[in-house]
């Protein structure tokens, strides 16, 4: 069956930027720029993805749309001299899926408990007319303990009824998979894509126009380089990569059903660009509502769900923001796991000739059943499974994240720099303007500067050097003695010597 492309470059890099622009760019974000300097993280951030990722983007395109199929068979194929590839590089086109499947273990999870807020903050407007009990009230004033027992109770000690979430995110997953490429993940982004970026406008003017909100703004954008340190620049990096999905496959799935002629220096130019004006808009969203309640913006993963609808809680039509929030972090959610998924779904069909609903089936309730469920009862059912001290949320998060996305990328620098050098350089040829000797700039930055940067985050996250927060804290999954610091955080006086609420 002929290859489909893209109906146009637009509808690539709305696909693209939806793949990148989930919950990398409006939950792991925000909660690294509170931990790590505010406006020192974002400007490093900044440069790293000009120098990083958008090297690493231009890596996966040409791997992908020079041999037009999967991400195993596009690491194959036959050189220029006429020498086949050897097939251990198809080693790094499983390692993709691997990183994709773990990804997709606890990812569907996350967007279980936003559906899990959407509903309940609903239900919540509902009991506040009379109509309904037992929902999120966000139309009164919170406090953070309140904020943190609705958390513990219907996110960490609720395994089921968040699997039932879960599921019904997979289920809307299924429906767009189900009608391919095209009419399926081209033709949602298209529309998920304006309400994505609908949501996040009116959330950012509604926040910017809160009282006390501009020292939100001046912790964001003004940087306080004493917090620069080597842990900063590592979790950068780390960001960069997480956010623009590098290293599980997605970019070079999604650019092989890219024109031979498409200009790939450009839409990986607009691919980085777009990444990172969401990401910092992202910011403008979250930082002035924090500081306009007087919330402390350093708490970690747990940032969006535990301390955010405290401030929802203090805004007019406070419920009404809410929700709009949570529905883009949905939105946002969805148009990166579609992507994801088509990694999985693009290797059984074209490399094991599965056909397309069956391998859409066996995608998606493999990675529930063996990737879903367990993370959603690691801190019930499945608290007493750990492996090297790691939750199995934290286990699918750290082999992902740590070792199989970077080894994947070091990988592909490595495969572009070193096997099709040449033949690397005129698959990027095609289509841009760009001066020959700034295309070779790249090739031996790619083939000597990216392996040595992706050397040293890979040595740092083996040695647990960066992680300062598991992801397992994201889950809740926290001791009576890792709660206290936010019990004291809640006392905490600011620069005016205000005690800070919450």
């Amino acid at each position: 069956m002929k290859r489909q492309i893209w109906s146009s470059r637009l509808t690539y890099i709305l696909t693209v930027a939806g793949a990148t622009i989930g919950f990398g760019a409006t939950w792991r974000f925000p909660y690294l720029v509170g931990e790590y300097g505010g406006g020192a993280y974002v400007a490093v951030f900044v440069l790293a993805m000009l120098f990083v990722g958008i090297p690493i983007i231009l890596v996966e395109n040409v791997i992908g749309r020079r041999a037009h199929t999967n991400c195993v068979d596009a690491f194959g194929g036959v050189l220029e001299s006429k020498k086949p590839v050897a097939r251990f590089w198809r080693v790094l086109g499983y390692m993709s899926a691997l990183g994709a499947f773990g990804i997709l273990a606890y990812y569907m999870v996350i967007g279980g408990w936003v559906l899990s807020y959407i509903v309940h903050i609903a239900q919540g407007i509902l009991q506040a007319l009379g109509l309904a009990s037992g929902g999120f009230d966000v139309s009164v004033p919170l406090q953070k303990s309140q904020t943190i027992a609705f958390y513990e109770k219907h996110i960490q000690n609720a395994p089921w009824q968040i699997s039932f979430f879960t599921f019904v995110f997979v289920a809307i997953n299924w429906l767009i998979l189900r009608k391919g490429v095209i009419d399926g993940i081209e033709r949602s982004v298209k529309y998920l894509m304006p309400l994505l970026l609908l949501c996040l406008v009116l959330m950012v003017v509604r926040n910017l126009t809160l009282d006390g909100a501009m020292e939100g703004i001046r912790f964001y954008l003004v940087p306080d380089f004493s917090a620069l340190s080597a842990e900063l620049f590592l979790y950068v990096i780390g960001q960069v990569f997480f956010a623009l999905s590098l290293g599980f496959g997605v970019m070079i799935t999604l650019s092989s059903h890219l024109d031979n002629q498409e200009d790939l220096v450009k839409t990986s130019l607009f691919t980085g660009v777009i990444n990172t004006l969401i990401a910092v808009l992202a910011g403008f969203m979250i930082f002035p509502s924090l500081f306009s309640a007087n919330l402390a913006p350093d708490s970690g993963p747990s940032l969006v769900f535990k301390v955010l609808p405290v401030a929802f809680s203090y805004m007019h039509f406070g419920s009404i923001f809410a929700i709009m929030f949570f529905v883009l972090l949905l939105v946002a959610a969805l148009t990166t796991s579609i992507t994801i998924y088509q990694v999985i779904i693009s290797i059984l069909e074209e490399n094991f000739h599965i056909p397309h609903n069956k391998a859409i089936n066996y995608t998606l309730l493999g990675v529930f059943v063996l990737g879903n469920i367990p993370c959603a009862l690691s801190s019930s059912a499945f608290v007493d499974v750990v492996f090297w001290g790691r939750s199995v949320f934290d286990t699918f998060d750290f082999l992902s994240g740590n070792v199989f996305f970077v080894l994947t990328a070091l990988g592909a620098s490595v495969f572009v720099g070193f096997v099709l050098r040449e033949e690397a350089l005129q698959e990027l040829a095609n289509g841009t303007k760009v001066p020959r000797w700034l295309l070779k700039g790249w090739l031996y930055y790619v083939r000597y500067g990216i392996p040595i940067i992706i050397v040293a985050i890979f040595i740092g996250g083996i040695l647990d050097i960066t992680p300062k927060k598991r992801a397992q804290e994201a889950c809740g999954e926290l001791s009576m003695q890792a709660l206290n610091p936010l019990i004291i955080r809640d006392n905490k006086k600011d620069t005016n010597g205000n005690t800070i609420s919450g």
